[in-house]
């Protein structure tokens, strides 16, 4: 997902969006622990896109 499409959507989709993903790196960082994860960089990409959608929401909460 792209700046573009987060640009799109409403601010309650964004908070939604957010809550899902940060439960989603907690999931990744047990199954990394615990070895099930193959892909680590997973873990990052969650956590960039968390980035992405904290920052336009704090960009439209200063217009």
């Amino acid at each position: 997902m792209d700046y573009r499409d987060l640009q799109e959507k409403t601010d309650a989709e964004l908070q939604l969006l957010l809550a899902e993903k940060r439960i989603a790196v907690k999931d990744l960082r047990f199954k990394a622990a615990s070895g099930q994860l193959k892909s680590v960089r997973e873990i990052r990409a969650t956590r960039q896109l968390i980035a992405r959608l904290l920052t336009l929401l704090n960009n439209r909460q200063k217009k």
